[in-house]
């Protein structure tokens, strides 16, 4: 086990300085040097709490994502009717008590409607999504089944949080924590953030934007109290428009949405408002062709998260898939708007219901804090492996000080997060790292003790030490992943400290220093040694 031929020197040296290095962009950045631009600048990523920043937990409601989907069960079984040969006459329809309602014209077209709504009843998976009942052998009646909910919720809540995740990444922000919290619920962490809330006003966009005919036969004086004519629905004006205070009412069904959208990039128009410019994919192109084709000359409303942005008229066809979002904004809102529409609308409103915000003298507390208990830790150590061990323990504390900064390089390499209880997991790698080599040069002593001449203890004790080594921290690793795979947010990162750090304390503890003690015996080929 004392053989290390050229080939392997090589290896082990080249390795251990490489993963070293990568440590040195991170040390430079806690000491408050510059790192040379030329250089690559690998970074161990600070997180909430040292680095400071925000924390918000974002809930959406259940009742949104029910009244979504009858809406839209609402408009396919429109559209299935009036397409049907020969079509089929619907009326009397009805969406109360969280249930779809119609009446059929002709009582003998039963069986067909059923054969056509029936395919869009199951869902992507095995679930039966809804209940179909004809009542009085004349009306159709459309009822959501609780797994359907339970699994478009599901659908809705993992939507959701992809899209946050998106529109937190076009913020520029460095290793934000995202992850979903019981059934209903996401929790966010991004640090280092400078504006929190910014990101309040960026994930709480739904961005849903549709295009939807105005009414132009509703009466003022109903849209005004709010009364909205059969087929129609009220909306406010946006606040910051002109019109701020009013209302308008637009035909419910027969619109676009703006989940075909491809890009949208902030801009200003020919009189130099700030504006956004968004392109449809190829089928959301050709809706909006057809509808400005069948509607010129008519209003027709921008709607954004339930309000009216604005109420243009389609003075000729669009086609080519692109159009202009105009409504009083500044350059900011509709760069931020521009962002939620690239990233997604939201499948369900999200609302913040925890907010905490951590300032970045805390972390910097922290990280000196930290800072100082590795170090007394780290001194207390090499005191103890060089009083007990003499030249064995000054190799111990040379393979330490590599295992540190094999540590830090490769978790910059990974781009992992350092949390707090991370530094933790630094401060308990240091001690557990010279317990390998207190395993080894007690077996050498005992070796020794027994009469074997110095190299043959020495490689006897490397040789059985290292079976209890390895049993060990494979244990330990065992327990990390766990704590990776079943944890968040702190816990992953104590993980992620812990796991790579027992694997380049092993390298250091055993490989290194067996390297460091056959240089030394090779050389001086002592008799006798002192441990």
């Amino acid at each position: 086990m004392l053989e290390f031929p050229l080939w392997k020197k090589l290896w082990l040296w080249g390795l251990t300085l490489a993963a070293s290095v990568l440590a040195l962009p991170s040390l430079f950045n806690v000491a408050g040097l510059d790192w040379p631009d030329a250089l690559p600048n690998p970074q161990v990523n600070l997180g909430l709490d040292l680095a400071g920043g925000s924390h918000l937990l974002l809930e959406a409601k259940a009742d949104d994502v029910r009244v979504q989907r009858l809406e839209n069960m609402e408009e396919n079984t429109r559209q299935l009717m009036r397409n049907a040969t020969p079509r089929i006459r619907i009326g009397d329809v009805s969406t109360g008590d969280g249930r779809l309602s119609f009446i059929l014209e002709n009582a003998a077209d039963i069986d067909r409607a059923r054969g056509l709504i029936e395919p869009t009843m199951q869902g992507a998976s095995t679930t039966r999504e809804w209940e179909l009942t004809v009542v009085d052998g004349q009306r159709v009646v459309l009822e959501q089944t609780d797994a359907g909910v339970n699994q478009a919720i599901d659908d809705a809540m993992n939507s959701a949080t992809e899209v946050v995740r998106r529109r937190i990444d076009e913020l520029g922000t460095r290793e934000p924590t995202i992850i979903r919290q019981g059934d209903t619920r996401i929790v966010v962490q991004v640090p280092g953030l400078e504006d929190p809330e910014a990101l309040k006003n960026l994930l709480g966009q739904t961005a849903q934007l549709e295009f939807k005919m105005v009414d132009i036969n509703a009466l003022p004086e109903n849209v005004a109290a709010g009364v909205a004519p059969a087929g129609s629905e009220i909306f406010p004006y946006a606040p910051g428009t002109p019109q701020e205070g009013q209302f308008e009412a637009v035909r419910r069904l027969g619109g676009i949405r703006g989940d075909s959208l491809t890009g949208a990039q902030a801009g200003v128009d020919e009189n130099n408002q700030s504006v956004v410019n968004i392109t449809f994919d190829a089928n959301g192109g050709r809706k909006f062709a057809q509808l400005s084709t069948e509607n010129v000359g008519k209003p027709f409303a921008i709607i954004l998260d339930g309000k009216v942005l604005s109420t243009p008229v389609f003075e000729e066809a669009i086609r080519g898939g692109q159009a202009r979002i105009s409504g009083s904004f500044n350059p900011e809102s509709a760069n931020n708007l521009a962002i939620s529409l690239r990233s997604g609308a939201l499948p369900v409103p999200l609302t913040v219901v925890e907010e905490r915000t951590v300032g970045p003298d805390l972390g910097a507390d922290s990280i000196r804090k930290g800072l100082l208990a590795m170090g007394i830790g780290s001194l207390a150590v090499i005191a103890l492996m060089v009083a007990t061990y003499g030249r064995f323990g000054v190799y111990a504390t040379i393979a330490l000080v590599f295992n540190v900064l094999m540590l830090l390089g490769l978790m910059a390499l990974g781009g992992f997060t350092l949390t707090l209880p991370g530094i933790a997991g630094f401060v308990i790698t240091i001690g557990a790292a010279v317990d390998a080599n207190v395993l080894i040069n007690e077996r050498i002593r005992e070796e020794r003790a027994r009469g074997r001449k110095v190299v043959a203890a020495v490689e006897t004790g490397y040789k059985e030490a290292s079976r209890a080594i390895w049993d060990a921290n494979l244990t330990n690793v065992i327990s990390g992943v766990a704590l990776f795979a079943f944890g968040s947010g702190p816990v992953k990162g104590f993980a992620v400290v812990l796991v790579i750090g027992i694997i380049t304390s092993v390298f250091t503890g055993v490989t290194l220093t067996r390297l460091f003690v056959a240089g030394w015996l090779r050389r001086n080929r002592p008799t006798d040694i002192t441990i």
